[in-house]
């Protein structure tokens, strides 16, 4: 019974120690929390979140994304001689008159971007359109008179040329990677205040039928665009180029978190084009062409729900020539499926004149595929 109490006696001494010993170097083993802990007063830095971190990294890459793309970025200043009115160099006209009789230069302001060292800029066709004189700035102060190399009105691009060295140029992007969501940034010089960089995402791709351009496929955003902004840059967080800013949609005039940007894909080919042949090559079939309504279909007893109604055939035109007419559907070209006008335009546009191409009609209740050697797409008065 002795040594059974001294084996305790020991086990308690030892339990006691053990306790001591614990409560004295890692006092938070033996606490227990049974109150809801309040903020602390001392702020104690903590590892962020993955979210936090990816929110982090994003937010320090608009900074670089910025320094990168907005060098390439310039102002544009296009002038346009006034009118000359009849009575412009009457002695008495202008004794009368005096300088009400000399008018001022119309002046346009608008951005363009730097894309190549050999000094081609792209911007918006409207920007320098009918202008005598157009003068580049670049984000270093630096001027020069620029070139222009070529414009195309259906898709509102035209491209500039300036003689300077160690020009600073914008990467390309894949605009057919963006998504909706991604963030963008909009580089451009609005209302002529100088230089500036705002930050959105991409609202919807592949916008159509807004009566801007002939062609159009935009990438939309909520990115501040103001008037100045067209011509400007669009970017990635990368600063790579994704789009050139080219409208708004504003009942103010201001921006109201709607506008509009021409994906480079569609950019950079107009641009080659102008460069190479001085004009954009597009394919052409001669038709006049009206979407289809499900109240059209019903009413022509066709079978199909989709597609594009030809409503004329231009007269020895290529489609004439293949065999297509008035009331016939297109459902495919090449192989490509059109579901409306814009969508019709866009795929014959993309056919190299003077090739053949299949393209799926529906005729009454008998579906046909024709072959049509395509034409290219005539030169519109402003074009001329």
């Amino acid at each position: 019974m002795r040594r059974i109490w001294l084996i305790f006696s020991q086990a308690v001494t030892l339990a006691v120690a053990a306790l001591f010993v614990i409560a004295t170097f890692k006092p938070e083993w033996l606490r227990r929390d049974t109150q809801p802990q309040l903020p602390s007063i001392v702020s104690i830095p903590t590892a962020p979140a993955p979210a936090a971190i990816a929110a982090s990294e994003a937010s320090a890459g608009y900074r670089a994304a910025a320094r990168r793309a907005a060098p390439a970025v310039a102002s544009v200043m296009a002038s346009k001689a006034p009118a000359r009115g009849p009575h412009i160099d009457d002695p008495w006209f202008r004794f009368f008159f005096g300088d009400r009789a000399m008018q001022q230069p119309q002046v346009g302001l608008g951005s363009a971007v730097i894309v190549s060292p050999e000094g081609y800029l792209l911007t918006n066709n409207h920007v320098i359109e009918g202008a005598d004189d157009i003068e580049v700035q670049l984000a270093d102060g630096r001027d020069a008179k620029a070139k222009l190399i070529g414009t195309d009105p259906e898709s509102d691009l035209a491209v500039l040329k300036i003689d300077l060295d160690k020009l600073p140029v914008v990467s390309f992007g894949n605009a057919d990677q963006l998504q909706v969501g991604d963030v963008v940034l909009a580089i451009g010089n609005p209302f002529n205040v100088g230089q500036t960089v705002t930050s959105g995402i991409v609202s919807a791709l592949g916008r159509n039928r807004l009566g801007i351009n002939t062609f159009e496929n935009f990438i939309q955003t909520d990115a501040a665009i103001n008037p100045g902004n067209s011509g400007g840059a669009l970017v990635d967080v990368q600063g790579n180029l994704v789009g050139i800013n080219t409208a708004i949609y504003s009942r103010s005039g201001g921006n109201l978190g709607i506008g509009f940007a021409i994906p480079t894909s569609t950019a950079r080919y107009v641009m080659e084009s102008l460069i190479r042949d001085g004009q954009v090559r597009r394919g052409w079939i001669g038709v006049e062409p009206r979407d289809l309504t499900p109240e059209i279909a019903q009413t022509l007893s066709l079978p199909v729900k989709q597609g594009v109604l030809i409503t004329g055939v231009l007269q020895n035109g290529p489609a004439s020539q293949a065999g297509i007419r008035p009331g016939d559907v297109v459902v495919r070209v090449a192989d490509r499926p059109v579901t409306n006008t814009a969508e019709l335009l866009t795929a014959v546009a993309a056919l190299p004149p003077q090739s053949q191409a299949a393209i799926d009609i529906q005729r009454g209740e008998q579906s046909l595929s024709v072959k049509v050697t395509v034409a290219q797409r005539p030169r519109t008065r402003r074009e001329q």
